[in-house]
């Protein structure tokens, strides 16, 4: 658990591997605890204190409620999965949960007219490039596409709202594989990431705001060209995981809200829709 920095990552991106599921190494705790139980051994279970508090000590705090009000800006990201079968439903979903910017990602061609109908009348600006899209309620300006892969996953636009103008981006990198021959598949989407954080690092304005679906979680080291620039606003201002994956039985927290500039004041899951994501939500103090 404390050493996971220093798990290789050359070989099958075993540490990616290893970030991406980090706090599930928890679950070993009570599974050591049972086994001191069933051999009635004291010194066992005494031992077991060990990953215990280092459990505690690495992710405590992100089981604390941190959320608080006072937010100017409420936004949503959600990766809405290009097969489903309810586009204009999962609209009138995330519509409702009252968010000034709503970000989508996996956008299929077919469906964005649905999804645009929906939001609307109740954000009437919106720019989709590629599969990904953003709906606002104040005015969008210089929309564009942002390069990270050899179709559009990725856009950039200035969102201006009565405190200024604040930069949005909406990403969706690369999905991840586990295949025997070469471990965990990250290589597209850590080439994506690089490529999306050079374009953050070139950002002008002082207020930035990343939304997407980034395949990856915020203690992954391979997203580092993205991570070390931003702050996660679930990390700050969250209660929990906040898993998003599958919606099912979400076990990791790839969808994301990053930021730059402002100060979250609270993130957390929606409801699920008809996706195989969960949409997140923060409330950002500009």
């Amino acid at each position: 658990m404390s050493a996971h920095r220093h798990v290789p990552d050359r070989v099958g991106h075993l540490g990616s591997l290893v970030e991406t599921f980090l706090p599930w190494t928890g679950v070993a705790v009570p599974l050591l605890l049972l086994g001191a139980l069933v051999r009635r051994s004291a010194t066992a279970a005494v031992a077991v204190l060990l990953p215990a508090v280092t459990w505690c000590a690495l992710f405590g705090g992100t089981l604390l409620d941190k959320r608080s009000g006072g937010g100017d800006l409420t936004v949503v990201s959600h990766n809405v999965n290009e097969h489903n079968p309810r586009p204009a439903r999962t609209a009138r979903a995330l519509a409702a949960a009252g968010a000034d910017v709503v970000a989508l990602e996996e956008l299929g061609g077919t469906a964005v007219p649905e999804y645009a109908g929906a939001l609307a009348s109740t954000h009437p600006y919106h720019s989709v490039q590629g599969s990904v899209g953003l709906w606002s309620t104040y005015p969008i300006s210089d929309a564009r596409p942002v390069d990270i892969s050899p179709w559009v996953r990725a856009m950039r636009a200035t969102v201006r709202t009565p405190k200024g103008p604040v930069a949005f981006y909406v990403a969706h990198l690369m999905s991840v594989r586990v295949t025997a021959s070469s471990g965990f598949a990250t290589g597209a989407r850590d080439a994506a990431a690089r490529r999306l954080g050079a374009a953050l690092r070139a950002e002008t304005l002082p207020r930035t705001v990343l939304l997407g679906d980034l395949n990856g979680t915020f203690d992954d080291r391979a997203l580092a060209a993205v991570t070390s620039r931003l702050r996660s606003a679930q990390a700050e201002a969250g209660a929990g995981f906040g898993f998003t994956w599958p919606a099912a039985f979400p076990v990791a927290r790839i969808d994301q809200i990053l930021v730059r500039g402002v100060d979250p004041r609270s993130s957390w899951t929606l409801p699920a829709t008809d996706s195989d994501h969960l949409p997140v939500a923060a409330g950002l103090k500009l």
